[in-house]
């Protein structure tokens, strides 16, 4: 028997199952997702489970299940399953999907706080930290930074100067695995019944912090890269860890490129501190490209504001409001199909 309350399971959620029209079935939180089917933890045991086609049919590819999402499930045989309902999904990582400019897709969900793993090495970039934090920020989802490897030697001035707009709007850990007391420092902020999931770049050391956190040797490791120094990328799928005595960890395969998905630009101010300066501009709808009159311009100019900090800005709002013309554009196509499906479909009763 496991206990779904170690996993997150909630009076909330179990609600949800009384409202739906599946209570009598069986429910569970799925802890791997594969192509075709996915990895499911029930009170009862672990079922790999499929889903129906009335769920297939028609559903959005951000709308199909991820790891982390709550389902209710039928057993079909020993330790197989068809995943019948969704319950409602909540703070959810999404990424822009490959080769797409307006599809999301869902990464993890029911997720109380995001560890943004950077190794303090050449590969430390503090613009994907800035791009992480945006989209955690429209799902309420906690990010916390961990800077890896300061075994290997790192500048903590240059780096406090580097992430100082951002310091203060989360807690950061160094960490080694050489120094046991900063893995059980970071161990302490994950909580029962919490989620946590593991973002960051192929070779940053997540499957190793994840292995020190776990005490074992839970996640594969690559071997050092003769070229680079570095750790090869081996974790391939998106995996959930019940961590002893404490949450439950999802690791996820590294993001080479995190597509923005998130259209608040009010959020993306607040991240970058440029909302203490937009209020004092002489224009109510200034854009701080060019106008006169512009604070965030003024304070760019006497170094207030971090020029990096500031063409940041400017790139992932442009990119934000890329997505969000991306998917209305798509949706007013979605629209006008379903218009011509409509008349065809009368025009037939007509005959």
């Amino acid at each position: 028997m496991h206990d779904l309350h170690l996993y997150g399971w909630n009076d909330e959620l179990f609600q949800q199952k009384q409202n739906s029209g599946y209570k009598e079935f069986i429910h569970g939180r799925i802890t791997v997702t594969h192509k075709t089917c996915y990895e499911v933890i029930s009170e009862a045991g672990h079922y790999s489970c499929e889903m129906t086609g009335n769920m297939l049919y028609g559903r959005d590819v951000s709308d199909y299940p991820c790891t982390g999402d709550w389902v209710i499930f039928q057993v079909t045989d020993t330790d197989k399953g068809i995943i019948l309902a969704m319950l409602p999904r909540k703070k959810t990582l999404y990424r822009l999907k490959s080769g797409s400019v307006s599809e999301r897709q869902a990464i993890a969900s029911h997720i109380d706080k995001a560890f943004i793993v950077q190794s303090l090495d050449n590969s430390f970039n503090v613009r994907r930290i800035e791009r992480f934090m945006l989209q955690l920020s429209s799902e309420s989802i906690q990010p916390i930074l961990i800077l890896t490897k300061t075994d290997l030697g790192f500048d903590a001035d240059e780096i406090n100067k580097a992430i100082k707009h951002l310091s203060h709007k989360m807690p950061v850990f160094y960490t080694s695995t050489q120094l046991p007391e900063s893995i059980d420092m970071l161990r302490e902020t994950i909580h029962t019944g919490e989620t946590v999931v593991f973002t960051g770049m192929s070779g940053v050391g997540k499957s190793t912090l994840i292995n020190a956190l776990c005490g074992r040797e839970l996640l594969q490791t690559g071997t050092i890269s003769d070229s680079t120094g570095k750790g090869k990328h081996t974790s391939t799928r998106r995996e959930m860890v019940l961590l002893p005595g404490s949450g439950v960890l999802i690791d996820t395969p590294g993001v080479k490129l995190f597509g923005v998905t998130n259209d608040n630009t009010d959020n993306l101010s607040e991240i970058l501190d440029i909302s203490a300066y937009e209020g004092k501009c002489r224009f109510k709808d200034c854009k701080h490209v060019n106008e006169k009159g512009c604070a965030v311009l003024e304070a760019v100019s006497t170094g207030e504001l971090d020029r990096g900090v500031y063409e940041s800005y400017l790139k992932l709002r442009r990119e934000a409001w890329h997505y969000t013309a991306s998917v209305h554009e798509k949706r007013k196509q979605e629209k006008s199909f379903s218009k011509i499906v409509d008349e065809v479909k009368k025009r037939k009763g007509n005959y």
